[in-house]
């Protein structure tokens, strides 16, 4: 039991809320990127978001189940929720994550939307209010609490369960008389075919999500196996490097990137989706990487004009789910406090997000909740259900996961070695152990 509660730890708020909840760390400025969603005459709660409130005839599926339970917490507590929002411009930007960072160490907002790296390390801080007092905590599914909880606080609550996987274009499979692949031979094999008949690049990638290929076959056994728990304690004392679990899922990335198949160069400069969405929904593309909501969302994969699958990433352990944490926290110095909370736990209750779960059609971080999925995802929540996954963050681990091996990928991705990489990933392990 503890192995499959740590195995499954980790709920991504909704991978999510906008296209690009998968930032996690840039250079650059960009102060005039704010914007702030008003409205009056009430008291006034402030949430910073990687979203602003939907305009009525806003197609936005995904903002538009936020917005359904904030208008619910609203009306039943007499309160307006003003949107505070940031989005990059491009690459050169900093991101939402160094924006959310900054915002609360300054006490700028009441309540946010955060990605893993932001949560982790801002509730190390001691800067996050605990919600495990909260009434819709008592429905959240065991794992949740474990994949949110740091130094013994629950820190942040998920709307939705996101699982990241290879959305293919089935039809492109069929016409070369490919099979979907299960391991990283397959799925090399697979490319090649693509690429000799003519697909210049097989995989559309950005500088967000090619991580999801190391932690599918770095963490395969460690969380389908039977020691995660005494493993992850090495981790966390020196004792297991990182690198030793990280090395083989760069080699193969790397040898990716050698064969042709991901244009490095240009998925350094990809935004998620918006870059190489494009092709993929044209056809020129076979496969994608992204998070499950995607695949629900009009604006991203929702109504391709193929046949699309959406399954796990190649491991020796067979198509492995990639999954991440994040959630809704609360800042600790809110002067609304009380009443942000309030807030919460109306706008994670069951009945919130029974309607969320049903406007988005995703996995629900309450026990009590539950919708079925659209056919594209089934392969991916058939393996979800059998307990098959990884974890890409684990608040369990004393070194942040998503954000680091993000950065390192990027290193990979700018020409860096794979002895560079582990270089790195060995100082960051040393950096946090001290």
């Amino acid at each position: 039991m503890e192995r499959r509660l740590i195995q499954a730890a980790v709920m991504l708020i909704t991978g999510a809320m906008a296209l690009f909840a998968a930032s996690c760390g840039q250079q650059g400025t960009a102060d005039g990127n704010l914007i702030k969603d008003q409205d009056s005459g009430r008291q006034a709660i402030v949430l910073f978001a990687p979203i602003e409130r939907s305009k009525p005839d806003a197609e936005n599926v995904a903002r538009t189940a936020f917005d359904k339970t904030v208008i619910m917490a609203e009306e039943e507590l007499n309160v307006t929720i003003e949107y505070n929002t940031y989005t990059a411009v491009d690459y050169k930007e900093k991101s939402f994550d160094d924006v959310a960072l900054e915002r609360i160490r300054n006490d700028m907002d009441d309540f946010y939307l955060l990605n893993p790296d932001v949560l982790q390390k801002t509730g190390e801080e001691g800067r996050l209010a605990d919600l495990s007092g909260l009434e819709c905590a008592k429905n959240l599914r065991e794992v949740v609490k474990t994949a949110n909880t740091v130094d013994g606080k629950l820190v942040g609550i998920p709307q939705e369960v996101v699982v990241y996987g290879l959305f293919v274009n089935k039809d492109l499979f069929d016409k070369y008389d490919l099979k979907l692949p299960n391991t990283p031979e397959e799925f090399k094999e697979c490319c090649r075919v693509f690429k000799e008949n003519g697909i210049q690049t097989p995989i559309g990638a950005n500088r967000w999500w090619l991580e999801t290929f190391v932690f599918a076959q770095a963490y395969a056994e460690l969380y389908n196996g039977d020691s995660t728990a005494e493993e992850i304690e090495e981790l966390n004392s020196g004792k297991r490097r990182y690198s030793d679990y990280m090395r083989e899922g760069f080699e193969y990335l790397k040898e990716l990137i050698d064969l042709g198949y991901i244009d490095a160069k240009t998925a350094y400069t990809y935004e998620a989706i918006e870059g190489e969405g494009e092709d993929f929904l044209a056809q020129k593309t076979p496969i994608v990487m992204a998070y499950w909501g995607a695949a629900n969302v009009d604006t991203a994969y929702g109504k391709p004009d193929f046949n699309m699958q959406v399954i796990g990433f190649p491991s020796e352990l067979g198509q492995m789910p990639v999954m991440s944490m994040t959630g809704i926290s609360v800042l600790q110095n809110s002067q609304h406090l009380d009443k942000t909370m309030e807030v919460l736990d109306v706008m994670l209750s069951d009945e919130a997000l029974q309607v969320y779960a049903e406007t988005n059609k995703v996995i629900s971080p309450s026990k009590n909740v539950e919708v079925d999925c659209i056919p594209a995802l089934k392969p991916l929540n058939e393996l979800v259900n059998e307990g098959t996954y990884v974890l890409a963050s684990n608040a369990g681990m004393k070194m942040e996961q998503w954000g680091n091996i993000c950065l390192i990928v990027r290193e990979l991705l700018n020409g860096a070695s794979v002895d560079e990489c582990m270089a790195e990933l060995d100082r960051l392990q040393d950096e946090t152990l001290k």
